[in-house]
């Protein structure tokens, strides 16, 4: 049954991949087995994810990649096949936020997060596709932003992670019968990441009293481990699922 779990054997690509939830997604697939690409803008940074996933003692291929741009996102799975020998795994988790009020919003900064996050993970989503096996595994990261709002003016990121609630739906829909390929979405509640530590210094305490159910912020290894539950054979009959991790935030 616990072999199941395991990705021995699989190529994992997590974009994102320079800092935050990134760099535990890279440290947990290879924990239970995969070998990773690890992708990001800042490649400097992603240096440093490199090494960790080399210390489980797997293999990791870090590649400068912008997701918005489509020939960023063919070059990286190209890059993927001739080191790897293929892809079973992505982990669609770049993006950015913002908060800005509705009024005040520009038209360039509304843009920029559609373009990262929701285009974004349409372009990595289709370049994987092209080349995955049956048995691959694409694991969209969401938020229960795209459901819900927790008292931040986040319009252009809400609206990106509902879009990406309905392109897994419609993924899933085209590639599993046909291609063999799950595509599924975790909807992260409040973890530590780049994006909570702009918010302002109470802010993360108060929304967690009063919205998320078990009182607390999330540990990164409590989405990581779902990931490679979604990402592994032992969700080898779930597909178009978005499942939430957020301590119960969904049911306030």
């Amino acid at each position: 049954m616990l072999e199941r779990f395991r990705l021995d054997g699989k190529v994992a690509i997590v974009t994102g991949a320079s800092a935050g939830l990134g760099v535990a997604f890279a440290r947990g697939l290879a924990e239970a087995g995969a070998d990773v690409v690890v992708a990001a803008r800042r490649k400097e940074r992603l240096e440093e994810t490199r090494r960790l996933v080399e210390e489980t003692g797997r293999r990791c291929l870090a590649v400068r990649t912008d997701v918005s741009r489509p020939e960023d996102c063919d070059a990286l799975v190209a890059a993927a096949v001739e080191a790897m020998g293929g892809v079973d795994v992505l982990i669609n988790n770049a993006g950015i936020g913002t908060a800005v009020p509705a009024l005040r919003e520009t038209p360039e900064e509304f843009r920029q997060v559609i373009e990262v996050n929701l285009y974004g993970s349409y372009w990595m989503a289709q370049a994987c596709a092209r080349v995955m096996r049956p048995g691959s595994s694409i694991v969209n990261i969401g938020s229960v932003l795209g459901q819900t709002t927790a008292g931040l003016p986040q319009a252009a990121y809400s609206a990106s992670k509902a879009g990406i609630i309905g392109l897994t739906r419609d993924l899933a829909q085209q590639w599993t019968g046909r291609r063999g390929i799950r595509v599924n979405c975790l909807e992260p509640g409040f973890f530590s990441s780049e994006m909570t530590e702009q918010y302002k210094p109470d802010y993360l305490e108060r929304v967690t009293e009063t919205r998320v159910v078990m009182k607390r912020a999330g540990d990164p290894v409590e989405l990581v481990t779902a990931a490679v539950f979604l990402a592994s054979d032992a969700a080898s009959y779930i597909t178009g699922v978005t499942l939430p991790v957020d301590g119960g935030i969904l049911i306030t």
